[in-house]
């Protein structure tokens, strides 16, 4: 499954727990109740996972962001009414060494096993996940009310790498719209980004275009005024499908 929170690697040292984003940027005092739940970890295990927050019922990602931006005393009070869950997709370590190079079968296996070791009910928890491509369609059409953003699908062999990897593929729930695109930041051939003018005419500017979606706007964008950014007046270009 995949959950709307914040991307957190959990590490249990020799004495502490240390939580961190994928920046190596320290967030352990917004999330002491997970560091806290790390202490039932054995030293050595390193979890990547999410740190999510429940708000009746449903996984909210404004309350993951109201808590990670709190000071360490608001973050206190808030886990006081909205205990965080860290919800693990993945070991790196154990304590008998790095396991990034295993498939993620086996890493699946040893998360599973180290988990098993905390005490229960316990805030850290694997994600649920299967084999199964029929209880995946079901959990992606049935769970978006509940907070879930979808699935990701990963190839059972392989290993554990950092950033994003042709092994895996997040398939989200979104929401679509014809838009009028009207102007562009970059170049014609490489567009950075995309002046759109949405159907209730305000115009926006779309977030940073991947290289595959820049390549394919760029064959409708030649023919079209060079430079800057596109929210002056220019001839609409092309239709866009906008998710």
């Amino acid at each position: 499954m995949k959950l709307d929170g914040h991307r957190t690697v959990l590490w249990r040292l020799a004495d502490t727990v240390r939580l961190q984003t994928r920046s190596g940027r320290d967030v352990t005092a917004s999330w002491m109740d997970l560091a806290l739940a790390g202490m039932g970890l054995p030293p050595g295990v390193v979890l990547d996972g999410e740190a999510v927050i429940v708000v009746d019922g449903v996984i909210s990602f404004a309350a993951a962001q109201s808590r990670a931006a709190s000071s360490p005393a608001r973050a206190r009070r808030l886990s006081e009414e909205y205990p965080a869950l860290f919800i693990v997709w993945d070991v790196l370590q154990l304590p008998a060494g790095d396991v990034r190079g295993r498939p993620y079968t086996e890493r699946r296996a040893m998360l599973l096993d180290v988990l098993a070791g905390l005490p229960s009910p316990s805030s850290i928890q694997a994600v649920s996940a299967t084999d199964d491509p029929e209880v995946a369609r079901a959990w992606y059409d049935s769970l978006q009310p509940t907070g879930v953003e979808g699935v990701v699908a990963k190839l059972a062999t392989s290993p554990y790498r950092a950033g994003r990897s042709s092994s895996w593929k997040k398939v989200r729930h979104a929401e679509t719209v014809d838009a009028e695109v009207v102007g562009l930041t970059g170049t014609p051939s490489r567009p950075r980004a995309l002046a759109v003018r949405l159907p209730d005419g305000r115009t926006a500017l779309s977030q940073r275009l991947g290289a595959p979606l820049a390549a394919q706007a760029s064959v409708y964008l030649r023919g079209a005024p060079a430079g800057g950014l596109g929210l002056r007046r220019v001839t609409p270009m092309w239709r866009l499908r906008w998710a």
